[in-house]
């Protein structure tokens, strides 16, 4: 393990992000069926915005979402993901690929869900790396015209540490072996990385865009877990042991499971209507 996450986070600036692919057949059934990524989907009056949601490190845009995907369709939301930084010889793991690139393949998702729905604005949802990227496109790619709020469950805002890379991998079995040392992603999440200290300079946010940030005081992988917090005048940072203290969600199960982070990313959506997060949220 040690030997591998070594050459993981060697610098591979050389390495190119390969073309997205499409979800297996029966993941993109699935996301069909529960009510997601339709293109079909006219936004309410009551939702104007289309939910784009954003999967972490090797996850993908359908397992990263089976919970809070239908949540959010059962309230009356439009919701789309998108597979992003896939690199070559990984074809089953997904956030990989340099931030920057990942960065404009939302960017050009983001562009076809506001064509496809009509919608001005979307919000964006995003887990671990991707509660983080979508700030680079927001700072960097002109997203702030386009994006409502973001919403970031146990983000890597401010970067993690060696060992909690090291959890990462551990978490998806395959992974390790799969990259052979090449996955910008793993690096640029470093804390203290060239790409974090770019993304943070001047600020953690950008002007009329609304966040917030959901953490637990268990993630072991985004360490230490209060680094995943924003500063600025138009954030909103919950950690969910404040919400219901008997809480043990960790990093995957923070976005897959966990009912009070379900309900304050609704309450982050919809902010006009928002109800009170509890232990029997």
């Amino acid at each position: 393990m040690a030997g591998a996450l070594a050459l993981a986070l060697l610098p591979t600036s050389t390495a190119a992000a390969a073309p997205p692919e499409a979800p297996h057949a029966v993941q993109a059934a699935a996301a069909n069926d529960s009510g997601w990524n339709d293109f079909s989907c006219e936004p309410s009056s009551a939702h104007p915005r289309p939910v784009v949601l954003v999967h972490g490190t090797g996850g993908n845009s359908v397992d990263n979402w089976l919970g809070l995907a239908p949540y959010l369709v059962n309230r009356g939301y439009c919701v789309f993901s998108l597979d992003y930084g896939r690199i070559d010889g990984v074809p089953l793991f997904y956030g990989l690929g340099p931030v920057e690139d990942s960065a404009q393949e939302l960017s050009d998702y983001v562009d076809r869900v506001l064509a496809e729905t009509g919608s001005e604005e979307v919000d964006i949802v995003g887990h671990s790396q991707g509660g983080m990227m979508p700030r680079y496109y927001l700072k960097f790619l002109g997203g702030a015209d386009s994006v409502h709020t973001l919403v970031g469950i146990a983000p890597s805002n401010h970067g993690t540490t060696l060992l909690g890379l090291t959890r990462l991998l551990d978490l998806f079995p395959g992974l390790e072996d799969a990259i052979d040392g090449s996955a910008p992603a793993l690096t640029q999440q470093v804390a203290g990385s060239d790409l974090l200290q770019r993304l943070n300079a001047g600020g953690d946010t950008v002007p009329g865009v609304e966040y917030t940030v959901i953490a637990t005081r268990y993630d072991q992988v985004v360490t230490p877990y209060r680094t995943q917090f924003l500063d600025g005048p138009n954030v909103r940072n919950v950690l969910v042991q404040d919400r219901c203290p008997v809480d043990i969600s960790e990093h995957l199960t923070i976005a897959l499971v966990d009912r009070v982070t379900w309900h304050e990313t609704v309450n982050a959506l919809d902010p006009a209507h928002a109800t009170p997060a509890t232990c029997f949220s």
